[in-house]
């Protein structure tokens, strides 16, 4: 990878992070993601985890960013889009990232448990679906593990 093309996933990761950081205040695992307009370079949604705060089982950061983007381009479809998550997406996540035809997806660290694009399944290379799916991973992955790391460490030294 370039340094140019490595600067410009640093720069959309780390404002995934912050979308982390606000999930994180709010008490829901630190997840976030933004998806971004890949011919322009262009912001087009960010969001963070909410299934808790907001009782919705589907609220990933993923699927957030997804129904944001929608509502704002008029279209549940958004080709030509690259989408840049802290921690690789589960199943769910990665069939919803293939019906809305995103070209792309930039993850910061594995998801060793339910991650589906590397870590448990490797759905981007699925035949059954009848759109592809570029990845890349470990952009600010050290960074994008410890938000984790530390959230659930936290949550194991207050139930001590």
């Amino acid at each position: 990878m370039n340094d140019i093309c490595r600067n410009t996933h640093e720069h959309w990761m780390r404002l995934a992070l912050e979308q982390a950081k606000l999930a994180r205040e709010i008490d829901e695992v630190p997840i976030g993601a933004v998806l971004v307009d890949s011919a322009s370079n262009e912001l087009i949604a960010a969001a963070y985890n909410r299934p808790v705060s907001e009782n919705d089982p589907t609220a990933h950061a993923e699927l957030v960013v997804l129904r944001q983007a929608s509502q704002s381009r008029n279209n549940y479809r958004l080709p030509g889009t690259t989408l840049y998550v802290t921690i690789e997406p589960c199943t769910m996540c990665v069939g919803a990232l293939m019906h809305a035809r995103i070209s792309a997806v930039v993850f910061g660290a594995r998801e060793p448990r339910a991650g589906a694009i590397v870590s448990q399944q490797e759905l981007t290379k699925a035949n059954y679906f009848n759109h592809r799916l570029s990845f890349e991973e470990g952009i600010l992955a050290d960074e994008c593990g410890s938000i984790m790391q530390e959230f659930f460490q936290s949550k194991r030294t207050k139930n001590e």
